[in-house]
């Protein structure tokens, strides 16, 4: 069973995408090769690339101040996180229904399995935490918008492919029928594909011109070095290998989720500081409260589906332990698990500390990630 069908194809278009964005604007020659940061997730060149060693700049942009709030405090902060999350939702869920239009009626059926799942709702974590990073090293929500859409295709992509009968074979997502349940599975792979697809395309051909071509080139690095065999692919195969077996130990299952769950955050983070010009300190520093959050947003996903129900969750609960599953509830039991959320966020928080207040949203997404109820 074909289980990531399009992933060369896309790198293909994403390689297309560049040539033409770089043809386009004209950018100088890319310098810089990349490394792999520690756990295998791939992080930016140690390195720094030509757009690094030019003079920082800001693209006219101040920086982004975060005020203080009495309402809704979180235990980090008193960053507003829900109004945060709902204003930045309604700018993204407007920018996700425009990335997927069908203009003629050859193309309508693959349209409309396309935005059946990535307008199904959501969070949109991985777009608010793209949102956060830019604008707390002084970008803007214009100038990522395109990369958090192109997060969210590439999310998207993963839950379907992820509710395959070839792999978790569920029926349910965000309350809804599943994309192979509502479309069959051939048209659910499909549709998958072209979510993937394009994401790449979105980001090339939509991000302001105001932002140095460099930038977006490496975003485009970035975002396909998520998906790949550092990424949520190979986080993928290691968890499906893993079910059932009886002696998983906890550096594999972190092994696990810092790929299969972890990269896209990371991705998100990493993105959103590279188009605000970050330096490449600032950028390391992201990539740690990334690593750490992504995978205490695993652990709180195993907590949720060991103690939540399918209506709260809007998807199958308990199937962690019906496939005998290893997860952090199972190693590490209900509280140990809880203690290792909370330690993970702690650490999470201590990375932004360079940051000061600017970092308010980012901390209060970490409190968000962990103590959320679905």
């Amino acid at each position: 069973m074909v289980r990531y069908p399009i992933t060369q194809a896309a790198v293909c278009l994403a390689t297309v995408a560049v040539v033409v964005l770089c043809n386009a604007r004209s950018p100088s020659t890319l310098k810089g090769t990349l490394v792999r940061h520690s756990g295998g997730v791939v992080a930016m060149p140690k390195t720094q690339m030509a757009w690094m060693q030019q003079p920082r700049t800001r693209l006219g942009c101040a920086r982004a101040e975060v005020q203080a709030t009495e309402s809704k405090p979180s235990t980090s902060t008193d960053f507003d996180l829900n109004t945060f999350l709902i204003e930045k939702k309604k700018s993204v869920e407007k920018a996700l229904d425009a990335s997927v239009q069908s203009n003629c009626k050859e193309t309508g059926k693959i349209c409309d399995a396309m935005r059946y799942s990535l307008l199904a709702g959501g969070k949109r974590v991985r777009p608010a935490l793209c949102i956060a990073a830019c604008e707390m090293l002084g970008g803007t929500e214009e100038m990522c918008m395109p990369s958090a859409v192109a997060l969210e295709m590439i999310h998207t992509m993963s839950l379907i492919h992820d509710d395959l009968p070839a792999m978790d074979n569920d029926d349910l997502r965000r309350g809804m029928p599943t994309s192979h349940v509502k479309y069959g599975e051939d048209i659910a792979i499909l549709a998958g594909d072209a979510l993937l697809s394009e994401s790449f395309a979105h980001v090339a051909k939509n991000t302001p011109k105001s932002v140095a071509p460099e930038r977006i080139v490496e975003v485009i690095r970035i975002l396909g070095d998520s998906v790949g065999p550092v990424g949520l692919a190979g986080g993928q195969v290691m968890d499906l290998e893993c079910e059932a077996k009886k002696d998983v130990t906890t550096e594999e299952l972190q092994w696990i989720h810092r790929h299969k769950t972890g990269a896209l955050l990371i991705a998100a983070v990493a993105s959103g500081a590279v188009l605000a010009g970050a330096t490449q300190a600032e950028v390391d520093a992201c990539i740690e409260y990334a690593e750490k959050i992504g995978l205490a947003f695993q652990v709180a996903d195993d907590i949720l589906d060991a103690t939540q129900t399918s209506e709260v969750l809007g998807k199958t609960a308990g199937k962690d332990e019906a496939v005998d599953k290893t997860t952090y509830v199972k190693l590490l039991g209900l509280e140990g698990a809880k203690a290792e959320a909370q330690k993970l966020r702690d650490e999470a928080v201590a990375a932004l500390e360079p940051f000061g207040e600017k970092a308010g949203p980012l901390k209060a997404l970490a409190d968000f990630i962990v103590n959320r109820n679905s």
